[in-house]
Formats: C-alpha cells, sequence, structure tokens
C-alpha cells in the first residue's frame, strides 16, 4: 500500500556503508578479479605519483597471513588538517568517497584515479587497513577497521624519507576468497613497468618466497617485443612514435609479424581500455590511411585495404597520458575523449609516412603483408559467397548432423559439441530433448591459429558450428543472433579430447571472442571413475577425489575407469554430464587479455621451440598422463 512507502522507507547510507552493501559497483564483482582490484586501486595511486615524476620505485607485497602491503617513495599522502572537514587529509582519503587530489591538476596533471573513491573503497572492504606515512622528517600512522577509523592520526617515529605504504586485509564477509593470486599480480605488475620506463617495481610474495624486480627502460618497446616473443619478425626493432601536444603525451609501438592475428593493446594513464576508445580508432585509421598511400604513390596494386587487411601479423601498443580522461564507469574500460581521436590520427600518419619514406625495405615488408591479407579475405569472401549460394549461410538451415532441441528460446538452449559420432549418439539418448541440442565432431577441428578466412571456410567442422552457432564469424560476428548460450564442450578426457578443447577454445577466441567475453562457453567435466559399493555408485572426477572416496567407503569397492565417452552408456553421461544438479561445468573466462593471447600464440602457432620450453617447464606438473 502508498501509505507504508514514506520517509521511514528512504534508508540513508553513510560513510562507507553504501560501498559494503553494493560493492560490485565500485570493483566489478566480490570473486577472484574484484579482489585483485584492490590492489589496483592502492597500486594506481603510487603509479600516478611515478608519472608526475615524485616516484621512481614502487614494492608490492602479500605478507605470510595473506594480506597486502603497498609503498611507494613519492611525496606521502598529506597528513594536515584539511581546514573545511577539520580532519587530517589522509583520513579524507581513506573514509570519504569522493575525496582526493585528483580533481584539479595542481598536484596531478595526469592520473588514472579521477573519482577520488580508490584508497576509500579498499579501506570500507577489507578487514583491516593501516596506512604509514613517511613526509616531513616524521613517520605517521593510523588504523581502519572495515572502513571505520580505529585510531587516530599519530607520530609513531623519524625519517629523512618520504613515501606511503598502505597494508590491508580483504574482508572475507565481502569476497568469496581472500587468497591473492601472484601470477595475475605479476603480469599486471610486469604491465605497469613496461609502461612506466624507468620505474622499478618490486614484487614479494612471501607465502612463495617470490621476490621479483620489473624495470624497463625500453618501455612500451620493450612490451611489443616481449608480446612478440617466440613468432617470426618482419622487422627486428618495434616502430616507435611519441609526441606530447596539447598537455596530451602520445606513446606508440609496432612491430609485425608473420601470423594472421592482430594484437593491439590500448591504455590511458596506465588503465588498460579494454573496451578501446577515440585513442585505439585515431591509431587504426591513421595506419590504414598510411599503407594505403604508399600504395597508390607508389602503384604497388590497385586493391584498396581495409583495416583489418593492415592489422594482420600487428602487434602494437598505444598509450596515453591524458589530464582529464573521460572513463566510461569507474571500471575504466573505453576512453572517450573526442579530440584525442583527431590528435592521434594525424601524429601516427605523419610518422609513419616519414618511417616508410625513411625505411622502404620495411615498409615493403609491411605492405606485402598487408596486400597477401587483402587477397586472402577476397578469396575468403568467395568462399562464403559459394557456402551462401548453396543456401546454408543466408537460409537459416543447420547442419545435418546437428541434433536440435525443441527450444527456440535462446537463454534456455544448450549446445553440446561432443567428440565422435559414437559418444555423440549416447549423449543424444541421454539429453533433454526440449531445450539440449548435440552437434558431433568428427576428428579435429581445424586450428585457426594457423590458417586465414578463406580455409576456415572450406572446413566442414567449422562450418557446422558456425551454421549451429547461427552468430556467424569475423566482421560479420553477430552476438544477437545466438541460437544457444550454453555452449557445451564435452570431450574425452585424454590427449586428444584435449587437444579437441584447445582447438576449438583457440575457435572461439580468434574468431569469435564475444562468445567468451559474455559467458556462453562451457567445458564439460566428465567423471574419470565410477566407484561401485554394494547396490551404490558414485562418480569420482580425478585421481585425488578416488582416494578420498576409498578412505570414506572402506573395502569391497569396484572402480571402473572410463577411457572416454563411449564409454559411459546413456543413463551414466545423463546423470554426470547433462542434468544440471549433478554436472559441473567450467565456465571460460578472459581474466588477462595479454596473457590469453600468448598462451594462444604459443600452444597453437607455428613456432615450435617456444611450445617446446613450455612443456619441459610443466611436464613434472602432470597428474594423470594418458599414453
Amino acid at each position: 500500500m502508498t501509505s507504508d512507502y514514506n520517509a521511514e522507507s528512504i534508508k540513508v547510507l553513510k560513510d562507507l556503508s553504501a560501498v559494503r552493501l553494493r560493492p560490485a559497483m565500485y570493483i566489478g564483482d566480490t570473486g577472484i578479479r574484484g579482489l585483485h582490484h584492490l590492489i589496483w586501486e592502492i597500486c594506481d595511486n603510487s603509479v600516478d605519483e611515478a608519472l608526475m615524476k615524485f616516484c621512481d620505485k614502487i614494492i608490492v607485497m602479500i605478507n605470510i597471513d595473506g594480506s597486502i602491503a603497498i609503498s611507494d617513495n613519492g611525496r606521502g599522502i598529506p597528513v594536515d588538517m584539511h581546514p573545511g572537514e577539520k580532519k587530517p587529509a589522509v583520513e579524507l582519503v581513506m573514509t570519504m568517497l569522493h575525496a582526493g587530489g585528483k580533481f584539479h591538476h595542481k598536484s596531478y596533471k595526469v592520473s588514472g584515479g579521477l573519482h577520488g573513491v580508490g584508497a576509500s573503497v579498499v579501506n570500507a572492504l577489507s578487514k583491516w587497513l593501516e596506512v604509514k606515512i613517511k613526509r616531513d622528517g616524521k613517520i605517521y600512522h593510523q588504523r581502519y577497521e572495515r572502513g571505520i577509523k580505529k585510531t587516530d592520526l599519530k607520530i609513531i617515529g623519524d625519517t629523512n624519507e618520504s613515501g606511503t605504504e598502505v597494508s590491508f586485509m580483504p574482508d572475507d564477509e565481502i569476497f568469496e576468497t581472500v587468497i591473492f593470486d601472484s601470477e595475475i599480480i605479476e603480469k599486471r605488475l610486469k604491465e605497469l613497468a613496461y609502461l612506466n620506463s624507468g620505474v622499478e617495481i618490486n614484487f614479494i610474495d612471501e607465502r612463495n618466497n617470490i621476490n621479483k624486480f620489473f624495470k624497463f627502460e625500453g618501455g612500451i618497446k620493450s612490451f611489443v617485443l616481449d608480446l612478440n616473443k617466440g613468432k617470426h619478425l618482419l622487422f627486428e626493432q618495434p616502430i616507435y612514435i611519441e609526441k606530447e601536444s596539447e598537455a596530451i603525451r602520445v606513446e606508440i609501438a609496432l612491430q609485425y609479424n608473420d601470423t594472421y592475428n592482430e594484437t593491439v593493446y590500448s591504455f590511458c594513464n596506465n588503465i588498460n581500455t579494454i573496451e578501446g576508445g577515440t585513442h585505439l580508432t585515431g591509431f587504426s585509421l591513421a595506419l590504414t590511411r598510411a599503407v594505403n598511400d604508399y600504395i597508390r604513390k607508389n602503384k604497388l596494386t590497385d586493391m584498396k585495404l581495409s583495416g583489418s587487411d593492415v592489422r594482420e601479423g600487428l602487434v602494437a601498443i598505444i598509450s596515453v597520458k591524458i589530464p582529464d580522461p573521460q572513463f566510461e564507469g569507474q571500471t575504466k574500460t573505453k576512453l572517450g575523449n573526442s579530440n584525442v581521436r583527431g590528435l592521434v590520427d594525424s601524429m601516427v600518419y605523419d610518422k609513419l609516412v616519414l618511417f616508410f619514406e625513411e625505411n622502404p625495405k620495411i615498409a615493403r615488408s609491411i605492405i606485402d603483408k598487408c596486400i597477401n591479407a587483402a587477397r586472402a579475405r577476397e578469396a575468403a569472401k568467395k568462399a562464403k559467397e559459394l557456402v551462401r549460394r548453396k543456401s546454408v549461410l543466408d537460409s537459416g538451415s543447420l547442419p545435418g548432423k546437428l541434433a536440435d532441441c525443441q527450444s527456440k528460446d535462446p537463454s534456455k538452449s544448450e549446445l553440446f559439441l561432443v567428440e565422435g559420432d559414437s559418444a555423440a549418439g549416447t549423449a543424444i539418448s541421454a539429453r533433454e530433448r526440449i531445450f539440449q541440442a548435440i552437434l558431433p565432431l568428427r576428428g579435429k577441428v581445424l586450428n585457426v591459429e594457423k590458417a586465414r578466412f578463406d580455409k576456415i571456410f572450406k572446413s566442414e567442422q567449422i562450418m557446422n558450428i558456425i551454421l549451429a552457432l547461427g552468430t556467424s564469424i569475423g566482421e560479420e560476428f553477430d552476438i544477437n543472433k545466438l541460437r544457444y548460450h550454453k555452449i557445451i564442450i564435452l570431450v574425452d578426457a585424454d590427449f586428444d579430447g584435449n587437444h579437441i578443447s584447445c582447438l576449438l577454445l583457440t575457435l572461439f577466441y580468434r574468431k569469435a571472442r564475444n562468445l567468451i567475453e559474455n559467458g556462453h562457453i562451457y567445458v564439460a567435466q566428465p567423471p574419470l571413475f565410477k566407484v561401485i559399493k554394494g547396490k551404490n555408485s558414485y562418480y569420482v572426477r580425478d585421481e585425488a577425489s578416488l582416494k578420498e572416496k576409498f578412505k570414506e567407503l572402506g573395502d569391497n569397492i569396484i572402480v571402473q575407469r572410463f577411457k572416454g565417452l563411449g564409454e559411459m552408456d546413456a543413463s551414466e553421461l545423463r546423470e554426470t554430464v547433462m542434468e544440471s544438479e549433478n554436472r559441473i561445468l567450467k565456465r571460460v573466462i578472459i581474466e588477462d587479455a595479454i596473457m590469453a593471447d600468448n598462451v594462444f600464440s604459443m600452444l597453437m602457432g607455428e613456432e615450435v621451440e617456444p611450445r617446446r620450453e613450455f612443456i619441459m617447464k610443466h611436464a613434472g606438473e602432470v597428474k594423470n598422463l594418458d599414453i
């Protein structure tokens, strides 16, 4: 009733209670990604000091108890009393949203944090947080618990140094896990060191005796060389572009390899703008224009190259430092400053035109690569049109091998990509026909890491998958036409099955990445063992679980090992893989795009040596070796 909705119904969230009530609004989620976002918020403050040349050393430490300590040798957070709030400035920074020194350009000309919520959000979501400041000859200290001040700011010693150290323990009442992943942290810190040449970043993990230093005088040029490691390069050193104009600093490094994929990452004020933005648009336009102008000037071909043609095999880092960046939301995934597009466009175009003129041999190697990509695109277009003339793509027809489901609601429909006709036959018998569809896969899928689109459209296996999904592929990909919101890879738990799974993931990552980014790709986890005791049976996923089951059940036990899906009957497959109440599915996500790109290139690319090194390094970690 309306009488129940009055002033008493309006809840006022004071201090940082709003952050604790809706943490995902500030850090994305409360899983592993949100947990590590706490580190990035504090670390970005130290990097901002480095951007202003007040800091050249940052230390990130995972303490033995699992807490985090982040320190720098910058100016130190101000500790004097704020004239309006009558509190020490550091206390305002740690306890009030939208309080900070980044709203004007007196303290920070360039900054990644603009909303003044970073440190206070970390404080609100931590069981405890302590800040130690070295400034003006003194060491200051203050402690908070779940965002609430527990001690006054006090002097605890003398010093001739300056800087800030923030230590915190994430709140296990908020997060699904409070165990930090050293690999995730190490990758991001290495990235920051690339983006800020000359700054030393020290990562210490006391839990695992890890102590690593990152410092790259070559900056983003070193970044590009690292991304290209193990690939055949068209020229040895990256093309480097640097210029400052209108208080905006632009740094770009680019280099080509002989693969068919593009690897371009954009950053603004050290923030990875994973959705791109105006800086990426300006770069892409300039690159395409410069290449086409060179071709026309030198009369190399009558073809007009597209953006995708000139980006095949490209590895590039685009880094801009801007006084007033306009990000989309607190998570900062896309840059919107309109003036940046034209600035980057003109800067890159002028530099590339000059570079091509001064380095004709390198220019020709790039142009030849781009022209070959354009010819392959034309071949792919003809192959696609041939398929269309057979009324496959445009008519909405489905592959003959697909056992479709009855439901026409994509949000309720599942597609199983099943290894082998035999296993697929069993899956068809085991499925819930209303919402579960089965597509058999015969043999190995084409490795798209080593193939252009013209070959992809000649692959029957891949065409069957594309037709079943309904989304098309590449530039014509349309996620709104997706026919199943769960796409489940179901393969044998052996070497061949894992290989097929990798090939399918390569296809989705390279040619239909939105399927992964929107959470539509899953990998089924069929059991390895069936344990029978008396009239009862249990399904076990791995060796470790089998040992636990032995301890639980004791003797008269019968163990059946499933070497493949074909060894399971319909009832077993239904109970372990098809029924949502019992099955285990792993959703495929991209936590680190740079790491994912490196892994796909290394595992599925042309170069053998990096793959061999990986196998040798991790051979001792293999638990179940199927020979």
